[in-house]
């Protein structure tokens, strides 16, 4: 998901993917094993059969996981499974990051729009939750006063997605895009850039014809919400809207409409000072796509059409 300030939209969107064996422990986990207490340069390559943990900082190695902050409701990124473990793109995809850098990985279920909060704050380590790379977050900046709320994160980029609007099947209610939304009341996720393209959209409505903004703390509530009819649409990331689509009521339930827009990149957030950590996480990454295990991961969940060729940091605008 996206928050305060991005975008999920336009043309290729999806992720979800394949590969990865989860793990549940304690918290919601994922990922591989190794030896991690060895004392290798930063620089080195394998430690106990993990090619790439010698790139991890020392305190995480010897920790022997990374704890992960993620909002574990948004289907088909992250979610949780009948045993309450994360399943889903996200986890995948770090369950095969884990392998190459010997540590686990550590999901732990939290708000969308408090996760970098908690990640300034040292509660996580990353935040991986299907979150827009920008330059806001990346600068701290607010999207809706322009002004400087933090210290920004960096960002591991690793997936291209857009934005979504989804109504009830049959019951489009005139509704083909986020012009035609004036006079409506739509559900979005708080703190996500479909709750900040609705914000901006309801500034340009004319009087009389008011735009409603319903914000929820998960996209499963905004789907809830549009299910019973309380608002006319949901907008959500592309690969959630179109999940939601596929699956809610057997595919009966809702349908998309108009066009993804807003595409930008997804990205692991990183705390500032975190390099040496970031450039580890950016250096697995093109590991798992060079092997090819990535691409498998986005078949898995129909999130191909999103892959990038190459990981890099703070790619997002």
């Amino acid at each position: 998901m996206t928050a305060s300030s991005a975008r999920r939209t336009t043309a290729a969107r999806s992720r979800l993917a394949a590969a990865g064996a989860i793990v549940v422990a304690g918290a919601l986990l994922l990922t591989g094993c190794g030896d991690q207490t060895k004392d290798k340069s930063k620089d080195s390559g394998s430690v106990g059969g993990a090619p790439l943990a010698g790139k991890l900082p020392k305190d995480i190695r010897d920790k022997g996981k990374i704890e992960v902050g993620s909002d574990i409701a948004y289907a088909p990124v992250e979610f949780k499974d009948s045993s309450g473990g994360a399943v889903g793109l996200d986890p995948d995809l770090a369950a095969a990051l884990g392998k190459q850098l010997g540590v686990t990985l550590e999901f732990q279920n939290g708000t969308f729009d408090a996760l970098l909060t908690g990640l300034r704050s040292g509660r996580y380590d990353i935040a991986m939750s299907a979150m827009t790379d920008n330059k806001n977050r990346q600068q701290g900046v607010d999207p809706d006063t322009g002004k400087k709320v933090g210290e920004g994160v960096d960002f591991v980029d690793y997936l291209t997605a857009g934005v979504s609007i989804y109504t009830r099947k049959g019951d489009t209610q005139g509704i083909n895009g986020w012009s035609d939304l004036c006079g409506k009341k739509i559900a979005v996720e708080r703190g996500t850039v479909s709750n900040d393209l609705a914000k901006a959209e309801a500034k340009k409505c004319p009087s009389g014809k008011k735009l409603i903004i319903e914000p929820f703390d998960d996209d499963q509530q905004s789907q809830t919400r549009l299910r019973s009819g309380g608002v006319d649409a949901a907008s959500s990331d592309f690969p959630v809207a179109a999940y939601a689509v596929k699956t809610s009521g057997g595919g009966k339930d809702f349908q998309t409409v108009g066009q993804q827009v807003e595409a930008a990149p997804y990205g692991i957030a990183v705390a500032k000072k975190d390099t040496q950590l970031r450039d580890a996480l950016q250096a697995a990454m093109n590991a798992i796509i060079k092997s090819g295990e990535y691409q498998k991961i986005l078949a898995k969940w129909g999130a191909q059409d999103g892959a990038v060729k190459e990981s890099v940091i703070n790619g997002g605008k």
